[in-house]
């Protein structure tokens, strides 16, 4: 560049005059040094203004301005000189003017067609030596983040823009950046005649409502759907083929945003030491990190899996802005010395209690397991807690453990009598369960199955046609479990608002759409992924349900609800609970449901005690 920058310096001037005088003409006194030595003028304030640091192929209009700025300076100090320096002949003032304007032209223009050269170049080679096919895409939003998205999208060489589509009725029908912008009625079209492979929503300010209302306008064409992600993800409004992301299901769900309250978060945190029990699992982990950004004083990570508690410690670690002191303890709750100890000796000021066993069906097969970790494993946190005065207690509940038809509801179910009772027996430790439905993408649930299953080609099984389930963002959910155990006065039942019910079957053939297929049916018989019914597992219910009766109040959070629901004294449900560790010791499974019957009069096993592995 600095070769063909010297030459065409003295070659403008040369044509400025030809320009100027209509005539080629080459003067012979000292003018002629002067347009000889022009690029000595030239290099240097080009090379101090970094022209030759920049990257031809990633010429940006920061770069052109610089060239701007850069010829100027010359033109105006050559021009200097030729005033200063005696000659004799020809010399017209408007030359100077000429040969700015040439110098930027040339000097700008050389560039622009190299970075077009190289950047025509990089891409035909990359697509011979990587052999991609570029996909053909529609950009969903014409705006400031459509516009950058394109700029990406043209470097990236993986995909090709065809159009914009976008629902201002001023843009329909202009041009931005050589691509026409189109309505949303024109969609089905544009996919047939240039079979077109994904659709990229480009809204990144869009509300959720918006989004969801786009997203389901969407997934009916038979094309994939990727996002950007929120206004408050981009960094610095700038956009990268890396930020788009193919819509999940959590985009459907379409639930407000509800702010948290801050001076509820931070009150059991801030300061505080802090101990999560089951800190690896989906909704312990997410605690986790939630936490680390709240400033606790420290922060205890109680794992009985060596993999999952280094996994979340990996983790922390990288998200750890404010150098909080993060403790990954291996133990498991069943271990009252394990957990008296780490009391102790951490002094720890508020628990939040997620460790248990979870999964229905293999609960339904380890019946004692699932009774002594669930219920006996909540009682030592609960003593532990209370023999050294823990500050705040909060049990992560579920609604499974409404009218339970399954051990693992019944449990949960105990575990809430539990707190009940301790709470109204002593007033040092604030106990507080909060109970929720099914959170989306945590282990064990439906959502990572189907893709899974989905990405094998199918078909996706689902137990039951008519089976529903409450979702939630795991997120949004421990947000809620930390404002909620806040709140707490002592044997609270908070209840999350989970929204309205899902179908699974819907949320599966969402699923399939979204990922540009079709449902194999009988009415479509050539459709890509069969969904599968197999019928209910052991202890499963058709639909699930967060309350035991209509007795609740409003909190300070629309999203949380203050259950009052019956509760067992402590004199009574400790005699109970004698039963029920004899029956876990003696590895009998039929006196156990028979004691979590009396416990859980709603209890209505779906389960028969011949079939456990116990």
């Amino acid at each position: 560049m600095l070769f063909f920058d010297a030459w065409l310096i003295v070659l403008v001037i040369f044509l400025s005059f030809y320009l100027r005088l209509g005539y080629w003409y080459f003067p012979q006194s000292n003018l002629i040094y002067l347009i000889l030595i022009s690029p000595i003028i030239a290099i240097p304030i080009f090379i101090k203004f970094g022209l030759y640091r920049s990257i031809i192929r990633f010429l940006g209009f920061k770069a052109l301005w610089i060239i701007v700025n850069a010829v100027t300076l010359y033109s105006l100090v050559w021009g200097i000189l030729l005033f200063i320096i005696p000659f004799e002949g020809i010399f017209p003032r408007s030359v100077i003017i000429i040969n700015w304007f040439l110098s930027l032209l040339f000097v700008g223009g050389l560039r622009i067609v190299a970075h077009w050269i190289l950047t025509k170049e990089r891409g035909l080679k990359d697509r011979r030596q990587l052999g991609i096919n570029c996909k053909k895409v529609i950009i969903y939003g014409a705006g400031d983040a459509g516009m950058q998205l394109t700029s990406a999208l043209v470097l990236s060489h993986e995909y090709n823009p065809i159009g914009f589509i976008d629902d201002s009725k001023e843009l329909q029908g202009n041009v931005i950046a050589g691509l026409n912008i189109y309505s949303a009625n024109e969609i089905s079209n544009l996919i047939n005649k240039y079979n077109v492979d994904e659709i990229l929503v480009a809204i990144p300010s869009a509300s959720r409502a918006r989004q969801l209302e786009i997203v389901s306008k969407l997934e009916l064409f038979r094309v994939t759907v990727r996002m950007l992600p929120g206004v408050a993800e981009l960094a610095e409004g700038k956009v990268s083929v890396g930020d788009l992301r193919i819509v999940s299901i959590q985009d459907l769900l379409g639930r407000p945003k509800v702010f948290p309250n801050k001076q509820l978060l931070d009150k059991n945190i801030l300061g505080k030491v802090v101990l999560v029990t089951g800190a690896g699992g989906s909704i312990g982990s997410e605690i986790c990190r939630q936490i680390v950004r709240l400033k606790p004083k420290a922060l205890i990570l109680y794992e009985i899996s060596e993999f999952a508690l280094y996994t979340i410690e990996k983790e922390l670690s990288k998200i750890n802005n404010y150098s909080i002191d993060v403790y990954p303890l291996l133990g498991s709750i069943l271990n009252k010395a394990r957990l008296l100890s780490v009391l102790k000796k951490f002094r720890v000021n508020t628990i939040y209690h997620a460790a248990a066993y979870k999964h229905v069906p293999i609960v339904e097969l380890n019946i004692t397991e699932g009774v002594d970790n669930n219920i006996f494993g909540t009682l030592n946190c609960v003593k532990a807690s209370i023999e050294y005065n823990i500050e705040t207690f909060v049990l992560i509940s579920s609604d499974k453990a409404v009218r339970p038809t399954n051990t693992m509801g019944a449990t949960k179910r105990v575990a809430e009598l539990i707190l009940q009772a301790m709470a109204s027996k002593q007033s040092v430790t604030k106990f507080s369960m909060v109970r929720f439905g099914n959170v989306l993408d945590s282990s064990g649930s439906v959502i990572p199955l189907f893709k899974q299953q989905i990405k094998e080609g199918g078909p996706i099984t689902v137990t039951d046609i008519n089976i529903s389930r409450y979702f939630m963002l795991i997120p949004e959910a421990v947000e809620l479990v930390i404002q909620a155990g806040a709140m707490s006065s002592g044997g609270d039942v908070f209840v999350l608002d989970m929204g309205e019910p899902v179908k699974i079957k819907e949320l599966a053939e969402k699923l399939v759409r979204l990922s540009g297929l079709k449902v194999k049916d009988k009415i479509n018989p050539d459709g890509d992924i069969e969904i599968k019914y197999i019928g209910l597992r052991p202890g499963e219910k058709l639909f699930e349900e967060l309350l035991l009766g209509d007795n609740v109040s409003n909190t300070d959070n629309s999203k949380i609800m203050r259950a009052e629901e019956d509760m067992i004294a402590w004199d009574k449900l400790e005699l109970i609970l004698e039963e029920l560790i004899n029956a876990v010791n003696d590895n009998d499974n039929e006196k156990l449901q028979e004691l979590l019957k009396k416990l859980v009069p709603d209890f209505n096993p779906q389960f028969k005690i011949k079939d456990s592995l116990d």
